[in-house]
């Protein structure tokens, strides 16, 4: 059958390879091979000679007991991919001078699904938090970033990526609903920017404004992130919002101009 148009050009195999690849996260580190036709619907020949294809080239790497993880590869492709990307670049100087004249841990995020993937973290060495690095995801729930790009979506957008899901885990102060998450976004819609206050983990804030490129919707996210000793929620909405904000504008006015 004659594929349409708009796919003449797909490679059937190659985007197997791809659909494999896309399975692990940080939350799925390692699969069995029964495992990736289960979530593919690759039957088992075809997903065991991907499989193969991609270990030759240390993509994946597979264990005696037949378990199936990432490779190297994929780290030096991902690493790559983040030091070359255009926004990461463009943002690069005003996230150093917003965390210079902070003092504090300053990110760039974007929305990927339910989850924030940071892709630029300058931080401040006494800040108080998970391991997060470059690369990173977290539920988008509980963070500022991811709680300030989910503002941006539509009522059946959002039901969609959260439908049947209970929120679970985050800190104390997290969402434990949908529709308390709903709640906060219509505030965070409302008001332009995002806090964060020990949604993530205990001792932890932070503030998030939206980076615009040339659509309506932000092209990313920055936040300021506090140790709660340091900074209490008044002085979030105050001079740190401001300098946010002007980061935000400077990093909007290079993507518009690049």
């Amino acid at each position: 059958m004659k594929a349409p148009d708009g796919n003449r050009y797909r490679i059937e195999a190659l985007a197997k390879g791809l659909d494999v690849l896309s399975l692990f996260d940080e939350t799925t580190t390692s699969l069995k091979l029964r495992d990736i036709c289960e979530r593919t619907g690759i039957p088992m020949p075809t997903a065991f000679r991907v499989v193969a294809t991609l270990e030759e080239g240390g993509y994946l790497e597979r264990s005696a007991d037949g378990v199936i993880q990432p490779g190297v590869a994929v780290l030096t492709l991902g690493s790559a991919a983040l030091r070359g990307s255009s926004l990461v670049q463009l943002s690069e100087q005003p996230l150093r001078q917003l965390a210079e004249a902070t003092g504090e841990t300053v990110n760039l995020g974007v929305l990927l699904r339910d989850q924030v993937l940071y892709l630029a973290r300058i931080r401040n060495t006494d800040l108080v938090t998970a391991n997060i690095q470059v690369g990173s995801t977290l539920p988008a729930a509980f963070t500022s970033m991811g709680k300030l790009l989910l503002s941006y979506l539509d009522a059946g957008e959002l039901r969609d990526l959260y439908a049947n899901a209970e929120l679970a885990g985050g800190g104390p102060n997290a969402a434990h609903s949908v529709g308390e998450l709903e709640a906060r976004l219509a505030t965070i819609r409302q008001q332009g920017y995002a806090l964060q206050d020990e949604e993530v983990a205990p001792g932890l804030r932070s503030v998030s404004v939206p980076v615009f490129g040339r659509d309506a919707r932000p092209a990313a996210a920055i936040n300021i992130a506090v140790n709660t000793t340091r900074h209490d929620l008044p002085a979030l909405r105050g001079t740190l919002l401001e300098r946010a904000r002007a980061t935000a504008a400077d990093i909007s006015l290079r993507l518009r101009s690049a």
